[in-house]
């Protein structure tokens, strides 16, 4: 469903649902003439509040990049956080992006010189990334979160977010 957006009743649910950034089917996104990822950083690309890439997911990187995928990480942290792990993997970014409002969702989409709907938004929140991809017309992966610690009002978020899962695990997701 890229590139319009989702109804009402679907505004809250990813178009994929995967483990991890590793088990994204990268050829099949490719069928669906995805050509650029808008990511999350905490708990997608790195644990809550940290700077640290792992190996595997760093590889991950180098192999999309390979591919001629494009990237950006697109973050509600500041800009000294973001910054560093977006010049250690040779991507652009956007700090303070306000998620899920859909102008930083926009911008990153320019950014990167691609079309909305050559475009997959990549995150582990359905509140912020997922709805904020949904608005912007974009394809959207839900990633299950890399580790449990995370800001405080990330949890009252996921505490909401249960609800969400559980349906869509039942209706499109069984598997999960």
């Amino acid at each position: 469903m890229s590139g319009q957006t989702k109804s009402k009743s679907g505004i809250l649910y990813p178009d994929m649902y995967v483990d991890s950034l590793l088990d994204i089917p990268l050829d099949e996104l490719q069928g669906k003439n995805i050509k650029a990822f808008i990511l999350d950083l905490d708990n997608t690309i790195t644990e809550w509040n940290s700077n640290y890439i792992r190996e595997e997911i760093a590889a991950w990187f180098k192999t999309i990049l390979d591919q001629g995928f494009k990237a950006c990480i697109l973050s509600n942290n500041g800009q000294q956080r973001v910054v560093q792990v977006a010049q250690s993997l040779g991507i652009p970014f956007i700090s303070r992006a306000k998620k899920p409002r859909r102008g930083a969702f926009r911008r990153a989409v320019e950014l990167m010189g691609v079309q909305p709907e050559e475009t997959a938004v990549i995150g582990d929140q359905i509140f912020t990334d997922v709805l904020g991809g949904n608005r912007a017309g974009l394809f959207t992966i839900l990633v299950v979160p890399i580790a449990r610690r995370e800001f405080v009002g990330t949890k009252f978020s996921r505490a909401m977010e249960y609800f969400v899962l559980r349906r869509l695990r039942k209706d499109r997701f069984p598997t999960k």
